[in-house]
């Protein structure tokens, strides 16, 4: 639920309506490359925060069996953000990329402590469909109050407004609600295992840390994996920001975008779980490396694609394998994590994830601006599947005994 939850700030904030509202309403005095600056540059603020953060948070979380309590106070501290922007005025652009920055870092702060909870409260054969049904969730939760304010926004009457302005701003305070409303389940009722941890409660948050880096990257499998899963993720990262761009660079309309988004949300709802349910039967490592030659295969298809109908081929696609990529990913990783350490672990998890969506973006703008060139831009990032495939398919496959997670 609690992907249900969080998942709309990604879909209606990030995705959907806060890049438009940015540049028309609250930025509409500052010129159009400026807007485009400033929301980038919030972007790499945020990200950058919690790629400092992570490892350090996981660390608090497990030395001080925090971890639930964590998740919460970060998702009160994005809830209340986002639910600022539905007051913030005409004009105030800089206090925009404040809360944007809060709410962001509240939302990826969270989710490390969230990703560190699929350990304790899963059995080690059901990781993997535990981790694929909390993905199609969002999904679908996602997609479902985007569709909802997207509707509104076009209706503003039904809500008693004259501009449709009103309407979206009201969809801010709409998605807070959502999101603390639905993270009630996994405070009430989910409980963390507080399991053994090896590092003496006399270490330092700062000696912990390092030597949660030298226990992660010292084991030949878990580091083999982060370095193939930093590549690779960042492919999957770069076509999801990255594909709205595009497709407005080759002339595509916006309606036909947000149909786009909407169709891969909806998809990806039953994808993600039926994924999961396929990389537990037949293996959790063929499963990924098949979904990351079909995003191979998506990005050749992009770079060749003309017309709104084959952006939502393209959109469908992507969301076949979208969730079920980053669903297995996180539990192939949970297997790996040793008892009472979830946390730290998922810590430098994230801190890769995130980083990892720094250089694909910069590798799409280097090549468009050589090549003068989109479509070469889109299709240099075929060589981060290609890198990032082959790498992990240097990883050992993980049996699934039976048992909990923390057992195993």
């Amino acid at each position: 639920m609690y992907d249900w939850a969080n998942s709309v700030f990604a879909t209606v904030v990030i995705a959907g309506f806060f890049p438009v509202v940015f540049k028309s309403y609250w930025g509409a005095n500052l010129a159009s490359t400026e807007t485009t600056f400033w929301l980038g540059s919030a972007n790499a603020a945020a990200s950058l925060v919690v790629v400092c953060l992570a490892p350090f948070l996981g660390a608090i979380g497990d030395k001080y069996f925090l971890r639930k309590e964590l998740l919460l106070v970060f998702m009160l501290f994005g809830v209340v953000s986002t639910a600022l922007f539905a007051i913030n005025p005409q004009g105030a652009w800089l206090l925009a990329l404040v809360l944007y920055i809060s709410a962001t870092i509240g939302f990826m702060a969270a989710n490390i402590f969230y990703d560190a909870l699929l350990v304790p409260v899963s059995q080690y054969a059901q990781i993997d469909k535990v981790s694929g049904l909390g993905y199609g969730m969002g999904y679908l939760g996602g997609g479902l109050l985007l569709a909802i304010c997207v509707y509104l926004s076009q209706q503003p009457a039904l809500l008693g407004y004259s501009e449709s302005i009103d309407a979206v701003l009201l969809s801010f305070l709409i998605v807070a609600i959502w999101w603390l409303v639905f993270s009630l389940p996994l405070a009430l009722w989910t409980q963390d295992i507080q399991g053994d941890v090896e590092q003496s409660s006399k270490d330092g948050i700062i000696s912990t840390t390092l030597m949660g880096f030298k226990k992660v990257f010292r084991q030949r499998q878990s580091r083999l994996f982060l370095f193939a899963y930093w590549i690779y993720i960042d492919g999957v990262d770069t076509i999801i920001r990255m594909a709205v761009d595009y497709g407005m660079a080759i002339g595509l309309e916006s309606s036909d975008l947000i149909l786009a988004l909407l169709i891969t949300q909806f998809v990806g709802f039953p994808a993600a779980i039926i994924y999961a349910y396929i990389g537990y039967h037949v293996s959790v490592k063929k499963s990924l490396l098949a979904g990351i030659v079909i995003y191979g295969v998506i990005t050749w298809f992009a770079y060749s694609m003309t017309t709104a109908r084959e952006f939502y081929i393209l959109a469908v696609s992507i969301g076949l394998v979208q969730g079920g990529v980053q669903a297995m990913s996180r539990s192939f990783f949970g297997r790996m994590i040793p008892q009472g350490q979830s946390a730290e672990y998922f810590g430098i998890y994230n801190m890769l994830g995130k980083s990892a969506a720094i250089m694909g973006p910069l590798m799409m703008g280097a090549v468009s601006l050589i090549s003068g060139s989109h479509r070469y831009s889109i299709l240099s990032i075929l060589l981060l599947f290609i890198l990032g495939g082959y790498l992990l398919s240097r990883v050992e496959d993980i049996s699934k005994p039976t048992g909990s997670v923390a057992a195993g």
